[in-house]
């Protein structure tokens, strides 16, 4: 699909260009030849005047600060001529007019000519209307219309183009939203297949999902299989600093869609203005946000039957936010879960993106799949770009799978920082805290099997890191996987206890994750015998991993129940840590052993890695 090219500039504008060169070439003649259309009368040395006064010639005279303007006397009743002197402090002057008989005045304003009366009305006028259209061309308000545009929709128009269609073809891993928009590519083809039997397509469909899961990707290939106009705008491109302008936006936007109907308006970020009016999200009735949304609501809510042919497709992440008014039947009627895909989608992502690459012989797309739990559309496409710039920095023909590797462990890691020196000490305690994750690691259930062990710094904080992959995707997790994932957090800090006899800073992080992990137990889960099955935290919406989205304060609960939770989860985690210390204290031969092995070489992985760690000894009871 491509945007639509720009118009050229209106033929008004173009008038108002030269009406604008017009006017500042007569203001510049005004300002540099004031007297150019004026009449000129003839000027006078003022001794000459004095003298034409003593002699009787002149008739009358015109006194001014800057002019005195006189006539002679003329013959045969004729007017004589006006003469111009300039005048001098001369305080005599008056009596001397008076004794001559010479009628005298004071000067009368300056009479303006034709021309600078010209002037005064039609130059402010052209002024205007030339910076009114100069401010237009320069596009103030932020549209293609300029100033004039604030009140106009700033949707992109797409239209059909063969070489960049988007269709279902060039989406996957999201087989089941696939399915539920196919059938609003066949009602946009052909409608009259079921409104004869009276069925009534949804006006809205919701796109829910977390980041990077191809939300507008499908949009996009509902459109291009439709083959329909595609309108798509942000949700914050609605609102404006003046009140009113995006609700102006969203009538203009609709009008724009109904001549074009059968179309598709696609809004992403929709939650930038369908926030609930509930939630204390908006200040006070005449909140620009708030009259947004009424007008969306209004326009979603009155299609005519004639109308019923353009349909709004809206993507968000965040749908526990929006106001129960846009989610009701009649408006979103549908909503369409994106969610990261599992192990077959991922290899069908991978598939995808993996055609704008030269691979080498050696890629296993599956294994890749395997590797990359969790990972959205846009994960998978970032992690087949990060192995081709990895292929054509080390000057390769092709992409192998080591590259795809080292991209994997960029991203899941962050960059390599081997600039960042460790002295002989540190990088030894790093050393052995890195294996006391592993080696806990090994014992612990959950279906992860440890695959690297490095040394090497990488990203904003990591001094070293230990790679866990999961040999399946998991939606759920009993409680002794959570306890194990808890040991395994502890096992870095507890080797440093066991081996050095006191503990660093590194293992900050993998506290705080411990902590909130036995929290999550005991205030979520109810995984506490003495707490019993309660929820302790107020409801709360997670995202798609089980994690939550946002910062719940817990219930409002006694003192006696806040310190048994607290009880509850230092007992958790002082007893994965006891585990923790068991596990290396039975294993401390091996722990030295690989400890001093991964110094020397500074990475472990793959077979050797199994090898070492399949001498891990479970603690006896």
């Amino acid at each position: 699909m491509s945007i639509k090219d720009k118009p050229q500039a209106p033929r008004s504008r173009q008038i108002a260009n030269i009406l604008f060169l017009l006017a500042g070439l007569f203001f510049l003649a005004n300002l540099l030849l004031p007297n150019l259309f004026s009449p000129q009368i003839p000027r006078v040395p003022y001794s000459l005047f004095i003298e034409q006064v003593e002699d009787g010639q002149v008739s009358r005279a015109y006194v001014g600060q800057e002019q005195i303007r006189y006539q002679l006397k003329g013959e045969d009743d004729q007017p004589g001529q006006v003469l111009a002197t300039n005048p001098i402090f001369d305080l005599e002057l008056p009596k001397k007019l008076e004794n001559k008989g010479v009628e005298f005045a004071a000067a009368p304003p300056p009479k303006k000519s034709w021309f600078s009366s010209l002037l005064g009305w039609v130059i402010p006028p052209l002024i205007f209307v030339a910076i009114w259209q100069f401010f237009i061309g320069r596009g103030m308000g932020g549209g293609p219309q300029g100033a004039l545009s604030i009140s106009k929709s700033k949707a992109k128009v797409y239209v059909e183009d063969e070489s960049t269609k988007t269709t279902f073809a060039n989406v996957a891993g999201v087989e089941e939203a696939k399915t539920e928009l196919v059938e609003i590519v066949e009602f946009l083809k052909s409608p009259q297949r079921y409104t004869n039997i009276g069925a009534r397509i949804p006006k809205g469909v919701l796109l829910v999902g977390p980041p990077g899961t191809g939300k507008t990707l499908l949009a996009k290939a509902v459109a291009g299989e439709a083959g329909v106009p595609f309108f798509s705008i942000s949700g914050s491109e609605f609102v404006e600093l003046f009140v009113g302008a995006g609700a102006a936006r969203v009538r203009d936007l609709f009008e724009q869609a109904k001549k074009k109907a059968p179309c598709i308006i696609f809004i992403d970020e929709l939650d930038a203005i369908g926030k609930s009016r509930a939630s204390g999200g908006f200040v006070g009735g005449n909140d620009e946000r708030e009259q947004t949304l009424n007008q969306l609501l209004t326009e979603m809510d009155g299609f005519a039957a004639g109308d019923a042919t353009v349909i709004v497709l809206a993507a968000t992440n965040r749908p526990e936010s929006l106001d129960s008014a846009l989610l009701r039947p009649g408006r979103f009627d549908r909503q369409v879960l994106v969610d990261r895909p599992d192990l077959s989608g991922r290899l069908a992502i991978l598939e995808i993106y993996a055609q704008k690459v030269k691979l080498g012989s050696d890629v296993d797309l599956k294994a890749i799949a395997t590797r990359t739990p969790g990972f959205a559309g846009a994960d998978l496409a970032n992690l087949v770009n990060e192995a081709a710039l990895l292929a054509a920095r080390n000057r390769q023909e092709t992409v192998s799978q080591a590259d795809f590797a080292e991209a994997i462990e960029r991203v899941v890691a962050g960059l390599e920082k081997k600039s960042r020196v460790l002295s002989d000490k540190e990088k030894k305690i790093v050393a052995y805290h890195e294996v006391g994750h592993a080696l806990v690691g090994a014992l612990m259930p959950g279906g992860s099997d440890v695959a690297k062990i490095s040394i090497v710094p990488r990203g904003m904080a990591a001094l070293g890191y230990t790679l866990q992959l999961p040999t399946e995707d998991r939606f759920l997790l009993n409680e002794d996987e959570l306890r194990g994932q808890i040991a395994t957090l502890l096992g870095g800090r507890s080797a440093e206890e066991v081996v050095f006899g006191s503990i660093t800073t590194g293992a900050s992080n993998d506290l705080q994750r411990a902590t909130d992990l036995a929290e999550q137990m005991v205030t979520t889960y109810g995984m506490s015998k003495v707490l019993g099955p309660l929820a302790y935290e107020k409801g709360q919406q997670n995202n798609f991993l089980g994690n939550s989205m946002a910062m719940n304060p817990r219930r409002m609960v006694s003192d006696e129940t806040a310190k048994a939770i607290d009880d509850e989860v230092k007992g958790i985690v002082e007893t994965a840590h006891q585990q923790a210390l068991d596990i290396l204290k039975q294993n401390r031969d091996l722990l030295e052993k690989i400890a001093q092995q991964i110094l020397e070489t500074e990475v472990i992985e793959g077979e050797e890695l199994q090898q070492l760690l399949n001498q891990v000894q479970s603690v006896v009871a």
